[in-house]
């Protein structure tokens, strides 16, 4: 039996959630809503007004398994088996908890892999907080807080979906037990989302789009949109596990991490925090060595020590930049604390950001991910 602190229980009352979602709405806010239950907690994340994610804690990876399946029978590019590498890599792996959001990393991961597109993952994210808020609103006393700066802040944004449409697709699933085909997508980043493929729910009138859900039926199991990447390869409707195709899956790109750091205690930190099946670390503690084996080994990242004897991070940096290869390669600057003058530093040596020691390793996956997907 899962069990919450008992600093959460004393403040545990009676909650209206359709009027903590109108808060977080109506002022356009960015951030992420805690809600807190003898049950578990669900985190809403917001980005100026638009939801870009939510999860329940207690069931955070067997929702997306189960999209997951649901998607692959739309789609290629999944192969057989993606859940359990799923499973071993954000689920399963060591020190996973420490990591706010595994769930979302390993739609970020699933993306940069190529085996889902950006357009996908959010569709995949819409269905999931269809899920979570499904659960959220039918919930009657708890805790909650509103936190300004979240996990997802530097991390790639899918989707920026109308939290008022999603509430109204919950109430119509409560009330009719029919799952609407209705998008409350507003914008999707980076890519060109094709709202014709779904109906708009903005044609259906509403008396108000925030009243208490009735449940008279139970619900149906929801259904992805269908997207039709090939249209030239046929699906199977009837199928319902993960599907082999003749088509082969792209190669699985794993990641060379270069860390310079006098310390071996650190690098061995590093080289534990980051699971291998992604991640190749390479570690170095001397300074001068490690820029002929930069260029030699061409890293995807590097996460220097500002503090190198000999050469130190800021001059190694430099060197660096003035390399035509490594122009745009992400070097993350590790330093003791951050002052206004480290800050100067980093940016006159075009660093791509900093991480203050000692790091957890939520912080370490975090700046990765930012810079990698």
């Amino acid at each position: 039996m899962k069990t919450l602190p008992i600093s959460r229980y004393r403040f545990f009352q009676k909650i209206q959630p359709l009027s903590l979602l109108k808060k977080i709405t109506s002022k356009s806010v960015t951030g992420c809503l805690q809600v807190f239950s003898t049950s578990g907690a669900w985190s809403i994340y917001i980005d100026e007004g638009k939801l870009i994610y939510a999860c329940y804690s207690e069931k955070m990876f067997e929702p997306l398994y189960r999209n997951l399946q649901h998607l692959s029978e739309q789609i290629s590019t999944l192969p057989y088996g993606i859940d359990a590498q799923l499973r071993t890599i954000f689920e399963n792996g060591a020190g996973s908890q420490a990591i706010p959001n595994p769930d979302y990393l390993a739609i970020c991961w699933l993306v940069n892999q190529k085996y889902i597109s950006p357009t996908e993952a959010a569709v995949l994210i819409e269905q999931l907080a269809l899920e979570v808020l499904d659960s959220f609103l039918s919930l009657e006393e708890g805790s909650y807080e509103f936190i300004p700066e979240s996990f997802l802040d530097d991390m790639p944004k899918f989707c920026h979906l109308n939290l008022r449409l999603l509430v109204e697709r919950c109430q119509k699933r409560g009330k009719e037990g029919v799952y609407q085909d209705s998008s409350p997508y507003t914008e999707s980043s980076s890519v060109g989302f094709n709202h014709q493929e779904f109906r708009s729910s903005t044609t259906v009138a509403q008396p108000s789009p925030f009243t208490t859900p009735t449940r008279t039926q139970p619900k149906p199991e929801p259904q992805l949109p269908k997207i039709n990447r090939y249209p030239s390869q046929a699906t199977s409707p009837s199928h319902h596990n993960y599907q082999t195709h003749s088509s082969p899956s792209p190669e699985k790109k794993v990641y060379t991490i270069f860390c310079i750091d006098n310390s071996p205690a650190l690098l061995n930190v590093v080289k534990n925090a980051l699971d291998e099946q992604i991640f190749s670390v390479i570690g170095v503690t001397d300074s001068l060595k490690a820029l002929m084996e930069i260029l030699r080994t061409k890293p995807d990242i590097i996460l220097l020590n500002v503090d190198m004897p000999d050469l130190d991070g800021y001059e190694l940096c430099t060197l660096l930049r003035q390399h035509t290869y490594f122009k745009n390669t992400p070097i993350i600057m590790l330093t003791e604390k951050v002052s206004l003058i480290d800050r100067a530093k980093a940016k006159i040596v075009r660093a791509s950001g900093y991480l203050t020691k000692s790091f957890t390793q939520g912080d370490l996956m975090k700046i990765i991910f930012k810079h990698i997907v």
